[in-house]
């Protein structure tokens, strides 16, 4: 079955479009990234699929909206479409969850997936984003479906002072929607010294749907306070040694005060009407993530070997919104504090004129404490601390300058420990609570080795194949299993971790010199995998059974002359369980985890040298996979019909002189009114919203 799949999955590529590149500058094919291998090197020499969000790209698209969940959705092909709220809930990567990082510190909470973990950093602050795709244990756990990696901004410059001012208005053509955007970037370099600082808010106003109605205020981000800082500062020790300390927070606190007014799922749209409850204690949002980096660099520290030594802590809080589903009513929250360090060797073993050969090996450690409380201190989650060390070792062969050869082993040793706590009294869909219930915590403990091994032939520059194996090991949804126990015990649960196997096989070159193209085929199982599924009584579950997830993504990048270039992206994904591991594989996984096709197509273009056009359009397909239950006509949660629907976005730009710029963007150019599809998706009446209508942002930016 597995075989059939992966050929099936290796075959069909015979329509492919293009990854979104906003920019009139240099290809890809010329870029470094560090993610995929814990150290720099040219993506040429990568033997998987990955995306690189250049920091141009980056500046484009946050001129049409600063959400990076919305930046992701519009340059990463097999990542899902995101909601438009607070929340990134099935915003999967290649149909499983993404491990999210911030300069390689972990932001994702896979203890407890509060699916608040992309949207931990303002996009003023980033240089570029590497997006590994596929299953991944090089950082360790929550990569089942790859990485988002945010590389943070860096000093470029000689010059003792240089920075970045922007100014910028947003709104709608409607009443109340006016918000403010404001960032500064300041860098520089004093002798061995280099810093960068840079600051930003935002204030957002009401969002209103393509009719002027107030959209849901359910995981809103009207009237929300958005900040973020970013203090890096370098001191080059000697040209071969250098150490590095920075601090990033973030923050964002909602204040809106609306009303909900239920719809009905697939007819009428819930909004926000008239005044809220007033009973949240906490304004929902995050209202804090910390992370706190310092570094070591040692180019030369014996015999051709180099060392890097990463030392991490991240204080991450977010808030939910008010929900009378607890007993007695309540707001939730998760709160996550990591502590790691990261010890780097990387060790030439040969380097002659028509090969090389090095090897990296070291260590991780990670403690992750998370837990899932309300703010008036009853636990929905037991305390729960992980502690993990992970040796491990990666080699890499270059012959010829054409054939690499990469592969590597971890050695993964967990342990969680869980303190003893009560299951909450929840509601069910009888209207009656859930009985509380103690349950004993305990030691749980996992091993495992996984690895990874990968093949690539630059053959030509027309023609370069790439073919992978890649493993993950997660430790996923543990707050939630335990949460809702129905025994006393934690032993007698099912917690055992999630190991996915990811297999690629690609093609990607340059055509010609104005055309370039990529085509990759993947296919990734595990043998007890995780999904949501709804319960009888209508109650989500974690059902774990085998799994296999396969599909096909490619883009296509034209740049006929140097005054335009367009192109667009394809992804396509299916999955597949045996919900009674009998081998039976005719269930589907849900749409939760499974979004709908994908097309992405741009063109820029620059009619004269200062000023810059373009057009982004994102076309979502229908998903159609699951029938409504025959009695009630209900669908399942993830199990709703998705429509099609498609959005176009405006962004341009004018250089008045070479320190002024002006831009402005539109969002939703033609004012469409739609549902995202998470809306679809989930078969809720209370999720049925409409999304964003037209939105403009006009921005001023001084560079000196």
């Amino acid at each position: 079955m597995k075989k059939a799949l992966l050929s099936a999955a290796c075959l069909g590529t015979t329509t492919v479009f293009a990854q979104v590149k906003d920019t009139l500058q240099t290809k890809n094919v010329d870029e470094v990234v560090m993610t995929a291998s814990r150290k720099k090197e040219n993506i040429k020499e990568v033997p998987s699929s990955i995306t690189v969000v250049g920091e141009k790209q980056i500046q484009s698209q946050l001129t049409v909206n600063s959400d990076i969940t919305s930046i992701l959705q519009y340059t990463v092909p097999s990542l899902g479409t995101n909601s438009g709220q607070t929340s990134n809930s099935g915003q999967t990567l290649r149909g499983r969850q993404v491990l999210v990082l911030i300069d390689g510190i972990p932001q994702s909470t896979p203890l407890r997936n509060g699916a608040r973990d992309l949207r931990t950093i303002d996009p003023s602050a980033i240089e570029r984003i590497e997006v590994i795709k596929g299953a991944s244990s090089i950082y360790g756990n929550g990569a089942d479906g790859g990485i988002i990696n945010y590389i943070t901004k860096r000093n470029k410059s000689d010059k003792k002072i240089s920075g970045i001012s922007q100014i910028g208005l947003t709104g709608q053509p409607y009443g109340g929607t006016l918000g403010v955007r404001a960032s500064q970037l300041l860098s520089g370099k004093i002798n061995k010294f280099d810093y960068t600082l840079s600051l930003a808010y935002e204030r957002t106003g009401y969002t209103k749907d393509g009719d002027g109605v107030l959209i849901s205020p359910t995981y809103s981000i009207a009237k929300m306070d958005n900040y973020n800082g970013l203090l890096k500062v370098g001191y080059d020790i000697n040209e071969n040694q250098r150490i590095e300390a920075s601090y990033i927070g973030y923050s964002s606190r909602s204040d809106l005060n609306v009303g909900l007014k239920t719809g009905k799922y697939g007819i009428t749209p819930t909004i926000g009407e008239g005044i809220g409850k007033g009973l949240e204690t906490t304004p929902q949002g995050t209202p804090k993530n910390h992370n706190i980096r310092v570094s070591y660099d040692n180019k030369n520290l014996f015999a051709g070997t180099s060392l890097n030594i990463n030392l991490y802590y991240q204080d991450f809080k977010t808030v939910y919104g008010y929900s009378d589903t607890f007993f007695n009513g309540g707001q939730s929250n998760v709160i996550s504090k990591k502590a790691g360090a990261r010890f780097n060797f990387d060790t030439q073993l040969w380097n002659s004129a028509n090969s090389q050969a090095e090897i990296i090996y070291g260590a991780d450690i990670l403690n992750d404490e998370t837990v899932q409380k309300l703010e008036d201190g009853r636990f929905w989650t037991p305390n729960m601390s992980m502690t993990n060390i992970a040796p491990f070792v990666l080699a890499k062969i270059d012959l010829f300058k054409k054939f690499t050869i990469k592969g590597g082993l971890r050695y993964e040793n967990i342990k969680v420990n869980v303190d003893d706590f009560n299951t909450l009294s929840t509601l069910k869909s009888d209207g009656t609570f859930t009985k509380s219930i103690p349950v004993a915590g305990g030691k749980l403990s996992y091993n495992a080795l996984v690895g990874n091994i990968g093949l690539r032939y630059n053959i030509e520059p027309y023609i370069n194949l790439f073919g992978s194996f890649s493993q993950a090991y997660s430790i996923n949804e543990l707050g939630r299993i335990l949460r809702t126990s129905t025994s006393e015990t934690i032993n007698s649960l099912e917690t055992k971790p999630i190991i996915v196997n990811n297999y690629e096989l690609g093609a990607t070159g340059q055509l010609s010199s104005w055309l370039n193209y990529e085509l990759t085929s993947y296919v990734s199982t595990s043998k007890l995998g995780a999904s949501f599924v709804q319960s009888p009584d209508r109650a989500l579950m974690i059902q774990r059974s085998p799994e296999i997830v396969y599909g096909v993504e490619g883009f296509l990048h034209f740049t006929p002359t140097k005054w335009i270039q367009f192109g667009g992206s394809y992804s396509w994904m299916e999955g597949i369980t045996s919900v009674k591991d009998d081998g039976d594989y005719s269930a589907k996984i849900n749409n939760s985890r499974i979004s709908a096709p994908k097309v992405l197509a741009y063109v820029q273009a620059r009619p004269v040298p200062a000023l810059s056009v373009g057009l982004d359009m994102l076309h979502s397909f229908q998903q159609n996979r699951f029938e409504p239950n025959a009695k009630t006509g209900l669908y399942a949660y993830g199990e709703g019909y998705v429509p099609e629907y498609t959005i176009f976005n405006f962004k341009s730009s004018y250089e008045v002189s070479n320190n002024w710029r002006l831009s402005l963007g539109i969002e939703n150019l033609f004012n469409k009114v739609y549902q995202p599809a998470i809306s679809w998706w989930t078969a809720r009446d209370s999720d049925f919203t409409n999304a964003l209508g037209l939105r403009g942002t006009f921005m001023i930016e001084y560079k000196f």
